[in-house]
Order: structure tokens, then sequence, then C-alpha cells
């Protein structure tokens, strides 16, 4: 089974300067005492679209955290290529107050872009989410899948080099989903940013990425690296190949391997990748 690159090739690649976002044996601890990521390597290529899969507590979103500038490292170090990095969360985090075109414009009016280039940009991400039509609206008139649409449009405004996902589409249902993937995959193949992207469901950690990296329990740390070697743009019938199969089985593997974590008075419980991808606290 491959798991792509040894620890020596990551670390060449971490200090690489095409490398935009690299973690080199990063570390966070928390004030309580509580070790959420220990001695993690990794790095994200521009152009490259990074998965990370492992069981709820493992630290994945922390390392979005890390990266978005919200958080500090407090061992190791972090580089992050650029200045201009999106961030969609699990939740929309809409204003209800606000149209979707005012939603859309609120990161391009905090950061101080020019009235027109700031409705030329709205324009043409509203566009490219799909949302003409729906610029007056308000979210509480909108979809969960529409919402999320919002969500995207307002980071991709600042036209991101950057792209973090933590978990954006795990409560929708599975078709709207689906359809919410092939919509990413053709932005991602239209703008090819750098991509650092949280989910639980393995299907749509292989059917959106370029390689699939999997994390084991808290301290969260790297067991597998696993590259995808489909190229864009991707068909959604791709994913009941027996290639895709094949790869998702790789994922699931290594996922199965993860030991696992107990505390004390509770037996420790094997986590399959098979739980749901429902919104799980992280």
């Amino acid at each position: 089974m491959s798991v792509g690159p040894g620890r020596a090739a990551i670390l060449a690649k971490v200090t690489s300067a095409a490398s935009i976002l690299a973690f080199s044996g990063v570390g966070r601890t928390f004030p309580d005492g509580t070790e959420a990521l220990h001695g993690v390597d990794l790095a994200v290529d521009q152009g490259e679209f990074v998965t990370v899969v492992g069981p709820s507590g493992c630290g994945k979103s922390t390392l979005l955290r890390l990266a978005s500038g919200l958080d500090t490292v407090t061992a190791g170090e972090l580089h992050v290529g650029s200045n201009r990095v999106g961030y969609v969360f699990q939740d929309p985090t809409l204003l209800p107050w606000r149209t979707v075109r005012h939603n859309v414009e609120l990161l391009a009016e905090l950061e101080g872009l020019a009235k027109a280039e700031r409705q030329a940009r709205v324009a043409e991400v509203i566009s490219l989410v799909g949302l003409d039509g729906f610029e007056r609206h308000r979210p509480r008139a909108l979809s969960g899948g529409m919402r999320m649409r919002v969500s995207l449009a307002r980071s991709l405004v600042l036209e991101p080099d950057v792209f973090l996902f933590d978990e954006p589409f795990g409560a929708l249902d599975e078709m709207t989903r689906e359809r919410l993937n092939d919509e990413l995959l053709s932005l991602f193949a239209d703008r090819r940013f750098a991509a650092l992207f949280i989910t639980h469901s393995v299907s749509e950690a292989v059917f959106l990425s370029t390689r699939v990296v999997v994390m084991s329990p808290r301290p969260g740390r790297i067991l597998g690296d696993v590259p995808v070697p489909f190229a864009y743009p991707r068909p959604p019938e791709l994913r009941y190949s027996e290639e895709f199969a094949k790869v998702a089985g790789e994922v699931s593997d290594l996922l199965r391997d993860v030991p696992p974590r107990s505390s004390p008075g509770r037996p420790g419980r094997e986590w399959t990748g098979r739980e749901g991808s429902g919104r799980n606290s992280r």
C-alpha cells in the first residue's frame, strides 16, 4: 500500500520555496496542558488540494486555526507564504440582517477595497458559486447548501492564495454535498489556490484531493499521506470507479490502523472512518 512520501521527503517539501503552507515539527499545547498536535510535518504547494482525515479530537481544526493566524504554535515552525488566506467554517456564519450581496461583500469591506473593485468582485464570485438572482435574499430565505455557497463566495472575494475548509459540507444532505464538491472542484481548477480541507468522509476526501493525509488520535500526528492520481476536472461518476475505490481503500486501511484513545474509567474505541459526515467536535 502506498502512503506517500517518507518523513525525509516531507521535510524537504516543507522547506521548499514552492510550499506556500508548511508545518515543520509543529506542536500545539493549550494552557490547560492538553496537547492537541505533536511533531506535525505537512506541506501544501500552490495548486495542491490536501485533505486531512482522522478521529474526532485529533487536532484537524487546530491545524486550520494555526494556518489562519487564529492560534499560535507552541513547538516547531509554521510558514504561510501569503497574507491572502480564505477560511470557510463548518457553519456559514452569515449576518442575518444582510442580503447575500452584502454578506459576500463583508470581508472586502473590512479589507478596505475600493467600492468599484469590491462590487465587481462580488458580482463575479456570486456568479461563480451559482447564486445569480439571489443577491437581495437574506440568509433565512436560503437552503443550507445556498448558505454555504454564500460563505464560500465571501472568502473568494479576497482572491485567496491559501484556502482553508473546516468540514464545510458536513451538515448537508448527500446530494447537496456531492453537488457542492463538484462546484468546489470547478473553482479549484479555475483558481488553483492551495487548499487544506477537513472532512470525516473518505469519499469526499478522495474525490476532492491531490493528497489525503491521515492523522492519529490526540495529540495529532501524521500517520500517512496518500496520493490521489486522478487528473482535474473530475467527473461525478469517478466516485463509482474501481480506481477510486482502490484509493479510498488505502485511506480507510490507514484509518482502521488508528489506535483507540482511552481516558481514565472509559475504554478506548477504534475509529473506523464510518461515523457519519455530520459535525463533530475536534
